[in-house]
């Protein structure tokens, strides 16, 4: 089932006398791995710039000796992986991050899977040549979810690379921790590789770079995922259990609609206890990131005793007098078309918002796209140099989305123009070469018009879009100060003679004069001034050759949500910019090819893990009890357009949907049998799920599930409509946005998730409204708890909605943003 891209460009290389295909301009190490050859290093993150912290990697490259985490391939370049002097080198590098690393391993939560270990007995170092005092190195707790041991770290800056290059939080840094100074007779007497290593870990360590004792970041676990020893670790893993000790289950995350690729890592709970427990969750760090909800949101299992056969029954009838059934995207595509035969042969309407605004808005893409699915992956996203984003608070709304912006500056050079209403402090950080476009709520038409007019071939538009970005532009003067060089004569006395001369010279003066400049009526309105944003994005462009956008669900859920897709259509169909949209939830892309959503629910619902007349309920509060998705097999539909599968890590003894199912309308035996019936149609694959592999290959290349069959068409004529400023908003605005670890209730149990649920605004708009208020929507108003986040800016306030109770939905409407009235309590 493994998907292999071809690649253009390749170059053929030797490595140890034998022939491989490499990427040009690829580096040595990657290369090699690709080609399962093994070159030794500690230091190095495959998605990430080199450090040359641990100088492991040395290798011979056309007779020279270069570090192969940096030095790239070219064409007919010989490599030489071990040379007795390397091999020297390596040996004495790994006797030095042993001197002094701390004996035990028998305690250690690393041991079993330490690459210190690993490469110590790969090397062979049996026997120790050097040694120098110790210093004290404290064991801190960096957060409420990170635990640093100081003596354990061996500096080799992965943590601290990998959340500057990847995360986007440059939460912490290497500082300096006063070691003992080396034994100059040492720089004579060892490998200068091994000594210049030596030196820098005696004088380094790992702290927050703000400073304090407390890391400022998202939480997201990624530098204990990276830690090659037992440095880093997670707090509440600290001192549970030994790493072999735990079975590891393939799945996919539930959380987001990444659908990042991860392990379930479980064994029993105690001696006692032979109960099976997830302890913690890891990933494949090298090809993909967690956040902080996929990491330690892992404990949300509906844990039940049996069958309850009463509750199964009164789950039957309530489906037979059923008109409504109403269900979030934390749902299999399995799921999704069990829901779906309900509709077709019961007659039941579905309602899902979050999909549906997808579905509607997708429709309408495609429709003048001329094809089914958006054009991007998030991997192609990070491939290019310039990237946008338009209607996604990427802090918030999906990691990864906010990952790939990241990593487009950090590794590609790049820049990106970044639109939303929600001032956010954190974007700004990720390259100089980011303009944030902080615009009112419900220009989000100007943004996508700005994007034609900047990156659109003019030839190719429609003669009406032509003529109305023509008429932002206008001409204006401006008053500018400039060098001259000015002749000045001045008389001079001559110190021999004692004679007067004249000298003229050239000096500087400033002067002014006026200069005509091009106004962009587009920028002045997204609220930036139009001949400084020219200026910079002349500079951001240079050099960049490959583009892309991406769209959020402030998009869908939009008064204007068919003019956006069409605009978006169109930037595609004349411009090099290429789009990948962020699904709202879990699964709602897999929902919105799946399920015939209606828009009104009526009569007698059935809540599926949502509010209803009877409820099912995998948080183990409804009318029948449901698996959570980590007790489940099955499929997800993930944002980059791949069906991934994901097992069930622990036990569940009761009802499955399928088991009504059975008896409503007939199924087959098994939830993952509907798994190859999944509608083809609709770009669904018939694969059967015990056939759907989920890991990566050795060069990247993803190996999970499925990519979704993308169909093509005649496409619709575009007729877009211009901006319509009416739906601008003004006075107090909400904004139904969750914080970065929160996504919906299953978040929200796990123990390690600690966001609230409430109303979160800016330091200086939350000091105004108090600590508790009361949000009047007009007919519904809800009170909350006012909670500060101090990465907001502005005036705009976020209302979370992760808890299904709250029913935050309907107080939005098809609408993410509203005015309303806030009262103190």
């Amino acid at each position: 089932m493994s998907e292999v891209k071809t690649v253009e460009n390749m170059v053929t290389i030797t490595i140890d006398g034998k022939t491989y295909h490499a990427k040009e301009g690829e580096y040595i190490l990657n290369a090699a791995r690709a080609n399962d050859v093994f070159i030794p290093a500690i230091c190095y993150l495959t998605r990430c710039s080199p450090t040359l912290a641990c100088r492991l990697c040395l290798v011979e490259a056309d007779g020279k000796q270069v570090y192969a985490c940096n030095a790239k391939v070219k064409e007919g370049m010989e490599i030489t992986v071990d040379t007795p002097n390397i091999l020297e080198e390596r040996r004495a590098i790994m006797e030095v991050y042993d001197v002094n690393h701390p004996l035990q391993c028998g305690v250690c939560d690393k041991s079993g899977e330490c690459e210190l270990q690993n490469y110590t007995l790969e090397l062979a170092v049996d026997s120790q040549s050097y040694s120098i005092p110790d210093t004290k190195r404290e064991v801190k707790n960096w957060s409420t979810v990170l635990h640093y041991d100081a003596g354990l770290c061996i500096v080799c800056e992965r943590c601290t690379t990998v959340c500057k290059d990847m995360i986007g939080d440059s939460a912490i840094t290497t500082t300096k921790r006063g070691g003992e100074a080396l034994d100059k007779s040492y720089k004579e007497s060892m490998p200068k590789d091994a000594y210049a290593m030596w030196n820098k870990l005696q004088k380094s360590i790992i702290a927050p770079s703000n400073g304090t004792d407390f890391t400022d970041c998202s939480d997201c676990g990624e530098c204990t995922a990276v830690c090659p020893v037992g440095a880093l670790t997670g707090r509440d893993f600290v001192y549970t259990t030994n790493a072999w000790e735990l079975k590891r289950i393939p799945a996919t995350c539930a959380h987001c609609s990444s659908g990042c690729q991860i392990y379930y890592e479980t064994k029993h709970t105690s001696v006692s206890d032979r109960t099976e427990k997830i302890y913690r969750v890891t990933n494949e760090w090298n090809y993909v990131s967690l956040c902080g909800a996929g990491r330690y949101g892992y404990d949300f299992e509906n844990r039940v005793e049996g069958k309850d056969k009463d509750a199964f029954d009164a789950a039957v009838e309530a489906f037979k007098k059923a008109e409504t059934i109403r269900f979030n995207s934390v749902i299999t595509n399995e799921e999704a078309l069990m829901l779906q035969t309900l509709k077709e042969k019961m007659g039941i309407k579905l309602i899902n918002p979050d999909a549906r605004a997808f579905q509607k808005f997708l429709t309408a893409y495609s429709k003048a796209a001329g094809q089914s699915l958006y054009t991007y992956d998030f991997k192609e996203v990070m491939a290019t140099d310039f990237v946008m984003s338009v209607g996604a608070s990427l802090r918030n709304d999906n990691p990864n989305a906010r990952y790939a912006f990241n990593n487009v500056q950090k590794m590609n050079k790049g820049a990106g123009l970044y639109f939303h209403p929600v001032g956010d402090t954190l974007v700004p950080t990720f390259g100089k070469n980011v303009e944030v476009f902080t615009h009112k709520v419900g220009l989000e038409e100007a943004a996508l018009y700005l994007i034609l007019d900047l990156f659109a071939d003019k030839e190719k538009l429609p003669s009406d879009v032509k003529e109305y970005l023509e008429s932002f532009k206008s001409t204006a003067t401006k008053t500018v100060k400039e060098k001259v060089m000015k002749s000045v004569t001045e008389t001079v006395i001559d110190e021999e003679t004692g004679e007067e001369k004249e000298v003229t010279k050239k000096v500087p003066e400033m002067v002014e004069k006026e200069v005509a400049v091009e106004k962009n009526g587009l920028v002045e309105l997204l609220g930036k001034e139009s001949d400084k944003f020219t200026e910079a994005f002349e500079k951001m462009m240079k050099k960049k050759e490959s583009f892309s956008l991406i769209i959020g669900e402030d998009l869908y859920f939009n008064d204007r949500a068919e003019n956006l897709a069409k605009l978006i259509a169109l930037i595609e169909q004349t411009s090099p910019v290429r789009v990948a949209m962020i699904p709202p939830k879990t699964n709602s892309l897999g929902v919105a090819l799946i399920c015939e959503l209606d828009d009104e629910a009526t009569g007698y619902t059935i809540g599926y893990n949502e509010n209803g007349d009877f409820r099912l309920s995998a948080l183990g509060d409804g009318d029948l009890d449901m698996p959570a998705m980590n007790q489940q097999e099955g499929t997800l539909t993930n944002m980059h357009k791949r069906v991934t599968p994901t097992n069930a890590a622990l036990e569940y003894k009761g009802y499955e949907l399928n088991d009504l199912m059975k008896v409503l309308v007939g199924a087959p035996e098994l939830t993952i049998d509907w798994t190859e019936k999944l509608p083809t149609e609709k770009g669904f694959k018939a694969v059967e799920f015990d056939s759907l592999p989920n890991g990566y290959l050795n060069d990247g290349t993803e190996n999970r599930g499925y990519a979704l069959n993308l169909s093509t068409f005649d496409r619709e004529e575009i007729k877009v409509e211009k901006i319509d400023e009416s739906k601008v908003l003004e006075g107090d605005i909400v904004y139904r946005c969750n914080p970065q670890r929160q996504f919906n209730d299953f978040t929200d149990k796990a123990h390690e998730i600690f966001e609230s649920f409430g109303l979160y605004a800016s330091p200086a708009k939350a000091e105004m409204l108090g600590e508790k208020v009361e949000i009047d929507f007009g007919e519904k108003s809800i009170t909350v708890d006012v909670i500060v986040d101090d990465r907001m800016e502005g005036e705009i306030t976020a209302l979370t909605d992760f808890k299904s109770s709250q029913d935050v939905y309907s107080l939005f409407g098809e609408s993410r943003y509203q005015t309303v009235t806030m009262r103190k309590v």
